[in-house]
């Protein structure tokens, strides 16, 4: 079945959940859409080898959605993902395709969370649960989590759980789970591992495969900023003073920002407007208007509210929000480059969100350069620039200026001045609301790990022998070899439990009886308190500060253990 000739009506969704998708936005459906939905409508059970930003959530959430049973309070979906964000995105996307649905309550359920709001929650009811595995485990052995009515199960990015050493807690969870379940799984890849677990515990699944077709125009030139050390706002209006442009399409994710963004920039001098899907057709086709005629210059805007919008004027997209999958990103920076004209995306990105970052360019296949943020010298440069070729605009045009001819030749009379001092005088009145000399505190940008292979999931090789990288910290754990524990096991369980990346985990190094790992030096008193209270492979981890080698006796427990210095209070 092709998504070029096919509507979402045609798919036999329920009524409730096509009404959500209209009102989002959606009209035909990706090629994965295409063919998952069907097949998971029909109750097979399906393989589905996609990248992210294919359009895979909705693949799986949509003809799920349709078979849930609102009357019942009972957990009848269930998502696995490899980290929170995962699972934040996949639930707010599930709530987004339920907004017509009475009665739904979908609950993300992660580690680093308040365990006792997740218990309120879940005694409450939701009929889908999305969580990472290290928490849906905790609530499995307490008996908060009752899987006893699941109807489906969605395995999401399982070659990311598979190398954040999640995999065998995925399969113990699903032999917790009712055999007579739906499972689907997604991987972008399928290694061995993976498909071990589709021919173990899926029935006869439908394989589906597809390739990305969405691909950034090469006329457009991509940057990204790393929001640290400013406001997001005054960097953005730092941003706009020095770069030349002509109409800008900015992307935030709700549409509350659209307005709240609006006037703020329209309060900072710009000329700048709102669009969002809570305005009528005829006030949003006034407002697109407005900035192809150039009364306007930026345009603020949601996702679904720029579907349609083709404005040759458009030099600047600029990601103020980034978007949670990558298909949506190259929709966005399409608003820019049209008609054969160069365009620029600028994409804003906060530490946490480095993975969004990282899976557009790998999606896209394009790697996004790094952007600094102008500097007080490279703002006053272009304010002064700015200034001059008003002047010159003033000098050179067809204006009648004999009043203040006259007008400042008497002034110079009676008070006996220069025309110098009287010019310089009124450049200062004329700049004083927006200074041309600008000083900006200095900014100390985040510290931004290498961007080579070990923060895209490859770990660079380092020298065992030496101390831990700059900005790391060296830690011992009470778990090695002879608990049968593995890096992927110390990774996944830090990683889900304590509210760090696993990228930003460094070296770790196993020993019989214990483990070094390096963090970041700048953990919070909490997250370390956290980690000492997480157990791997049935072993507590007791973080401490690692006081260098141990005396003579090595890791053979003869040795008097030296004195350790507690990581937290």
């Amino acid at each position: 079945m092709s998504s070029e000739n096919i509507a979402f009506s045609e798919l036999n969704l329920s009524q409730p959940v096509l009404n959500a998708i209209s009102k989002i936005g959606y009209e035909t459906p990706s090629p994965i859409q295409a063919r998952a939905i069907p097949a998971l409508l029909d109750g097979k059970d399906i393989v589905g080898l996609a990248q992210t930003g294919t359009g895979k959530t909705a693949a799986f959430a949509l003809p799920l959605l349709s078979s849930i049973d609102t009357k019942s309070a009972n957990t009848q979906v269930l998502v696995l993902a490899p980290t929170r964000e995962l699972a934040i995105q996949v639930a707010e996307a599930f709530q987004s395709y339920a907004s017509e649905l009475n009665n739904f309550h979908v609950l993300p359920i992660y580690g680093g969370q308040d365990m006792r709001g997740q218990l309120r929650q879940l005694k409450r009811g939701a009929q889908v649960v999305v969580g990472t595995p290290g928490r849906v485990m905790d609530h499995l052995r307490r008996g908060s989590l009752d899987l006893s009515n699941l109807k489906a199960m969605v395995l999401d990015e399982a070659d990311e759980m598979l190398r954040m050493g999640f995999i065998d807690d995925v399969t113990w969870i699903m032999e917790h789970t009712p055999e007579n379940r739906q499972t689907a799984l997604f991987s972008a890849t399928m290694p061995k591992e993976i498909r071990r677990v589709a021919n173990t515990y899926l029935r006869s699944p439908e394989e589906i495969k597809v390739a990305r077709e969405s691909t950034t125009g090469s006329n457009i030139e991509q940057a990204y900023w790393m929001v640290s050390g400013t406001n997001k706002l005054d960097a953005l209006t730092r941003i706009l003073e020095v770069e030349p442009f002509d109409g800008i399409i900015m992307f935030v994710r709700t549409k509350t920002a659209t307005v709240e963004l609006a006037e703020k920039l329209e309060a900072r001098g710009y000329s700048a407007a709102a669009i969002n899907g809570d305005m009528n057709q005829a006030l949003r086709e006034r407002t697109i208007e407005r900035l192809k005629n150039k009364s306007l210059d930026i345009l603020i805007a949601t996702d679904v509210a720029a579907r349609g919008i083709d404005v040759e004027r458009v030099s600047h997209v600029i990601n103020y929000d980034i978007p949670y999958d990558s298909e949506a990103y190259v929709h966005r920076i399409g608003r820019t480059g049209r008609a054969g004209r160069s365009g620029k995306a600028i994409l804003f990105v906060a530490p946490r969100e480095k993975r969004l970052l990282y899976s557009i360019e790998k999606a896209t296949g394009q790697r996004i350069e790094a952007m600094k943020l102008p500097s007080g010298d490279t703002v006053s440069a272009a304010r002064i620039d700015q200034f001059l070729q008003q002047i010159t605009d003033v000098v050179n045009g067809e204006e009648n200026l004999s009043f203040f001819d006259e007008l400042l030749a008497k002034y110079s009379r009676e008070h006996d001045l220069e025309p110098e001092a009287i010019a310089t005088a009124l450049a200062y009145l004329l700049q004083k609301n927006r200074p041309l000399q600008v000083k900006f505190a200095e900014i100390k940008p985040e510290r931004e790990r290498s961007r080579d292979r070990g923060e895209r999931g490859e770990r660079p090789r380092r020298n065992n022998n030496r101390g831990p990288e700059e900005g790391m910290k060296r830690y011992r754990i009470e778990v090695g070899r002879n608990h049968g524990a593995r890096p992927g096991d110390i990774v996944g369980a830090i990683a889900n439990e304590a509210g760090l990346k696993g990228r930003s985990i460094g070296q770790i190094k196993l020993f019989d009886s214990f483990a070094t790992l390096d963090l970041p030096e700048d953990l919070a008193p909490a997250q370390t308190k956290k980690i000492a209270s997480l157990h791997v492979r049935g072993q507590q981890l007791s973080l401490s500060e690692d006081r260098g080698p141990m005396r003579k006796g090595g890791d053979k427990g003869k040795a008097k253990p030296r004195k350790r210095k507690p990581a937290h209070g």
